[in-house]
């Protein structure tokens, strides 16, 4: 179900806007919690019945480490964190990854092997990232005992579920045991159709309308056509703020309806074409991403603590990985290197202008 579809916007938001209402008039605060998971969990599987049985699966596992693993005095706290990692990316690789594991390993040995498609669930590598996020924060004491209702919405609430932001347990957790929160209030209402108005512009009228001029183009070169100089310029720029309008969008979308109910999460896109360089852009393009591999893949790596060589590789791994989590394709791969490349490139620079150009 997607936040523009008509049944979205007629059938589904003004359901689960009224009963939260509702039961918010009736200052049933645990009741709305109940409603909204309800209503998320519906959303999730509205398409595919089979995506409940996933998400619920993963809710469960991943909420039982984590109760474990907030225990201060187990002394098997690094094997339920193993257990609970290893656990979340097995099941992000099997759906995600295996068919293109496989489709490698026969390219390369001459083989024939065949694995039945396997679908991806929506939103699979969202809600993983966001549950290791949980389990390492919840092994390091940086958790505190939630409520299961309470962590079955942090998961699977629908305005930040399908496409972000990837939101931390700290941000939001603590707002579903505020009595003020998930309440419904006129300004939140008015605020939040706001915010969901423009990203709904953003989707419709800019991303969309920008795919009309560059998917015709990328289709054409796909098929082998040989395109101009003007051309590949007008593909290239079309689809370069159709993908930054879309994704924007989406996230406004997800931010304004969170305000409606009562809910914030954090901003995901702070112009990132107006960055000033590539190290400035990802501080402004998916910056929930971008906080999550520099918080648990980046720094876990050593960061920038075990010298400067060692520094660029550790950009440049976690820059492939990223690339890897955005799809499961060599050129994703290779998108990534290039991007952990050139932001070690960026801050080589910078550390020789600090050495031989400083002011």
């Amino acid at each position: 179900m997607l936040f523009n579809s008509y049944v979205f916007i007629f059938l589904f938001f003004p359901i689960t806007l009224i009963g939260f209402s509702l039961l918010g008039r009736f200052k049933r605060h645990r009741t709305s919690i109940a409603w909204l998971v309800a209503a998320s969990l519906l959303f999730y599987s509205w398409k595919r019945h089979e995506n409940l049985a996933l998400i619920l699966s993963s809710i469960i596992f991943n909420y039982f480490l984590g109760t474990l693993l907030s225990k201060e005095s187990d002394p098997k706290k690094k094997l339920f964190l193993t257990i609970g990692i290893a656990g979340n990316l097995c099941l992000l690789g099997y759906f995600k990854y295996a068919n293109f594991l496989v489709d490698n390993i026969n390219q390369i040995f001459g083989s024939t092997y065949h694995l039945a498609t396997v679908y991806l669930p929506l939103a699979i590598s969202f809600f993983t990232f966001q549950q290791i996020a949980y389990l390492v924060d919840a092994y390091y004491g940086k958790t505190k005992e939630y409520n299961f209702l309470d962590y079955c919405l942090f998961i699977s609430f629908f305005p930040q579920l399908i496409a972000g932001p990837i939101v931390h347990h700290s941000e939001v957790m603590p707002q579903f045991r505020q009595r003020e929160s998930l309440r419904f209030k006129i300004d939140n209402l008015s605020v939040g159709i706001t915010i969901v108005c423009i990203g709904l512009f953003k989707k419709v009228v800019l991303a969309d309308g920008f795919a009309i001029y560059g998917d015709p183009l990328f289709e054409a070169a796909s098929a082998g056509t040989r395109l101009s100089f003007a051309e590949s310029c007008l593909g290239t720029l079309s689809f370069g703020l159709e993908i930054y309008f879309d994704f924007s969008g989406y996230s406004d979308m997800a931010i304004g309806l969170a305000r409606i109910f009562g809910i914030g999460i954090p901003v995901n896109f702070e112009s990132p074409y107006k960055a000033t360089n590539i190290i400035d852009f990802w501080r402004r393009w998916h910056i929930t991403l971008s906080r999550f591999l520099r918080n648990y893949l980046y720094i876990p790596l050593g960061g920038n603590r075990k010298g400067r060589m060692r520094r660029y590789l550790n950009l440049v791994i976690t820059m492939l990985l990223g690339g890897l989590w955005h799809g499961a394709g060599w050129n994703f791969v290779i998108w990534g290197g290039l991007h952990g490349i050139y932001l070690a490139i960026n801050h080589g620079w910078r550390a020789v202008k600090e050495k031989f150009f400083a002011e």
